[in-house]
């Protein structure tokens, strides 16, 4: 049974042009072209629209996208994983929407709010405090200052810098790349250059030791690690794995 692309594009809210956009990028490959010039679509290329859109909805970039679908998982790995990660988001929304509703309750009926309720699924922990426990109050301030003193601009590129190489070990995951392969290990090399971009302003070194410690901080404080979980759930355990590997083998203590 086949869709055409203006039934696509109306079920899944985009359109028809971005449907011939993805197949002239290579992306998606209608099943047929009719004799009129329309396309259709087969279940096995609507199973891939679906995976690309949940891709899409993670934030990964299309040249991305193309990584994970070229992967060796298959249709129903892949959206066992998406699956996985579609309910460690719900549970996220679900904490704030009940946080939200408690406010609102609590403000309604004049009673006093409490801020553990009020803030319960968001973002709201410093990293100043564990820096400070970490690696002391002379690193923490020597980075301060090298981060202040950066213009909007680099600040901006520093952070956006980060954000592909995420999404790089995330697509990387869900591609079925394991953290000791050269792609993966490729992407740690990157993180690891990034961290001494960092690393410049405090005059920390970045070792085998820092490197690997670092891995193991995504996995075990949340606040760390949220930023790989977002393409899947064990994604910290993923870039700690690849960064171990990357510390033991390319690095020096």
């Amino acid at each position: 049974m086949e869709q055409s692309i203006s039934e696509i594009a109306r079920l899944t809210g985009t359109t028809s042009r971005t449907l011939r956009h993805y197949q002239a990028i290579g992306l998606l490959e209608p099943s047929r072209v009719g004799y009129n010039g329309y396309r259709y679509y087969d279940d096995d290329a609507l199973v891939r629209l679906q995976r690309i859109l949940l891709l899409r909805q993670l934030g990964l970039g299309l040249e991305a996208i193309a990584s994970v679908l070229s992967g060796a998982q298959s249709n129903t790995d892949a959206l066992d994983t998406h699956l996985r990660w579609l309910h460690a988001e719900r549970e996220h929304l679900d904490r704030q929407i009940r946080s939200v509703e408690t406010t609102l309750k609590k403000l309604t009926n004049g009673e006093h709010l409490m801020a553990e309720e009020m803030f319960d699924g968001f973002d709201h922990t410093a990293h100043r405090e564990e820096v400070v426990q970490r690696w002391g109050a002379d690193t923490y301030q020597r980075s301060n200052t090298w981060w202040t003193q950066l213009s909007e601009e680099q600040r901006k590129e520093f952070l956006h810098a980060q954000r592909l190489i995420q999404d790089e070990f995330g697509a990387a995951q869900l591609a079925g790349h394991s953290p000791e392969s050269d792609q993966v290990q490729a992407i740690a090399a990157k993180q690891v250059d990034w961290l001494r971009v960092g690393a410049e302003g405090t005059g920390m070194s970045v070792t085998a030791e820092y490197v690997a410690g670092l891995g193991e901080l995504y996995v075990s404080d949340p606040r760390f690690g949220k930023n790989y979980t977002r393409h899947d759930p064990s994604g910290a355990e993923y870039v700690r794995d690849a960064l171990a590997y990357y510390a033991s083998h390319s690095l020096t203590t």
